[in-house]
């Protein structure tokens, strides 16, 4: 009753005994008081004190001290195993990419080379090289890789105009993929397992269009003085104009590959020939052709380039089979094909300069001596005149087909809307009737089988 009154009016209360009564809690009796655990240094509502972190010194008034982790420790959480795909991959990528830039700049070195090599004797024969506005070669000074234009990190280009009987000439260099060795030792690998896979090889082509009488249609002219000028000044020159055939001096061990790969020289007979090096071959449609183009002069640069050559074609006829009459079209050329030397060094090139000579005077020689007689121009139009009539006959075949379905299409359209304007009993009977129909044409059919 005491301890009531004393209670009622602000005594002090007694104080429960720490080992308590009662079971149920007898288990958090003797547990001690939580302290607190400062996970986060924002975590500044209240700071800590050296009782809370007893290895620290005590910190000063309002200080927040992070706690020690190896989370910020990167050095004490990793090892170097943990690295050593980084330690493969980062060094692989680096080869990979100073490979390509080596490569790069290698294949342009190289193509510079071959136009500093053959730049002179193009010059001889044309007015305008390059693609520029730069006419000759005093324009570029010393740097005459300004003449390509790269087309690839592997293929480089040049032009060159302004020539009787030539209406341009486009070269081509193509290199080794240096700057990808992976692909190229796969392509290698890959040209010894299959036949229909060529073997990577640095060569140039190049490729001359000529003329051929068509002066006129051919030289661009902005203004009607110019239409004017052009005509007068071809008035008097001579017709650039020859008889048109297929005709190459090939080596050997492309005579199979160009056969397989160029429609115009499967048109030809290969022949050996007394006069070139027996691995030099002749292929062509008449021997009276032989006998004109190929020259005492041709004969000795074939020689001299000995197997840096690959194909001399002169040819009227597409590299790929046409499919339709117009992709028959006669468009007269000259190619010629070489191999590049290992060499870097300009004197490289002096054994293939005679028949890259050669090839640049052909377009003369052609029009001054190809002029057949009778009998041979008919029999190579003959097989020109073949190959038109099978195109023909295909494309007849096509247009017949397309005709056919479409007259089917417009007896289709014209039975669905006379279907619609009939009843349900009517389109019935029209359907039975559709059906017997068919029935007696298959039953004629097996009929005639039999």
């Amino acid at each position: 009753m005491g301890d009531f009154f004393r209670g009622l009016f602000g005594g002090q209360k007694p104080v429960a005994s720490e080992a308590g009564t009662d079971d149920d809690f007898a288990d958090f009796a003797s547990a001690p008081s939580p302290s607190p655990i400062y996970s986060s240094p924002s975590d500044s509502s209240v700071a800590p004190t050296a009782a809370t972190f007893p290895e620290h010194e005590a910190l000063p008034t309002g200080a927040a001290k992070v706690p020690y982790t190896k989370w910020y420790r990167v050095w004490e959480r990793t090892s170097p195993s943990d690295f050593y795909a980084e330690a493969v991959v980062i060094p692989f990528i680096l080869v990979l990419a100073l490979l390509h830039v080596w490569g790069r700049r290698k294949n342009k070195r190289k193509a510079g080379v071959w136009i500093a090599a053959h730049a002179p004797s193009v010059e001889k024969e044309f007015a305008s090289i390059g693609f520029d506005k730069r006419k000759g070669l005093s324009d570029y000074g010393e740097d005459l890789g300004g003449l390509l234009k790269e087309k690839s990190a592997q293929e480089y280009v040049t032009y060159a105009t302004g020539r009787q009987n030539v209406a341009f000439v486009d070269f081509k260099v193509k290199l080794f993929k240096r700057y990808n060795p992976i692909s190229l030792a796969a392509e290698t690998a890959l040209s010894f397992l299959f036949e229909t896979i060529r073997q990577p090889k640095e060569v140039m082509e190049a490729t001359m269009y000529a003329f051929d009488g068509k002066e006129k249609e051919l030289v661009p002219v902005k203004s009607k003085a110019e239409l004017d000028a052009k005509d007068s000044r071809f008035k008097g020159m001579p017709n650039s104009g020859y008889d048109a055939c297929v005709w190459a001096v090939v080596h050997k061990e492309q005579m199979k590959g160009l056969r397989d790969e160029r429609y115009d020289v499967s048109l030809t007979a290969t022949k050996d020939h007394k006069n070139l090096p027996q691995w030099a071959s002749v292929m062509s449609e008449s021997a009276e052709v032989t006998e004109t183009l190929l020259t005492k002069d041709l004969v000795e640069a074939v020689e001299q380039a000995g197997d840096a050559f690959e194909y001399l074609i002169v040819t009227d006829q597409p590299v790929d089979k046409p499919a339709k009459l117009n992709e028959a079209t006669p468009r007269k050329r000259v190619i010629l094909s070489l191999r590049l030397p290992s060499s870097m060094h300009a004197s490289a090139y002096k054994p293939t300069l005679p028949i890259f000579e050669c090839f640049l005077r052909m377009p003369d020689t052609l029009v001054a001596t190809a002029h057949f007689r009778g009998e041979v121009t008919r029999k190579i139009r003959a097989t020109r005149e073949e190959e038109t009539r099978k195109l023909k006959k295909a494309d007849e075949g096509e247009k017949a087909e397309e005709r056919r379905l479409e007259a089917e299409k417009k007896k289709k359209e014209m039975r669905d809307t006379r279907l619609k304007g009939l009843s349900a009993d009517e389109q019935r009977k029209f359907l039975e009737r559709e059906r017997e129909k068919g029935q007696k044409k298959q039953e004629k059919k097996m009929s005639r089988k039999a």
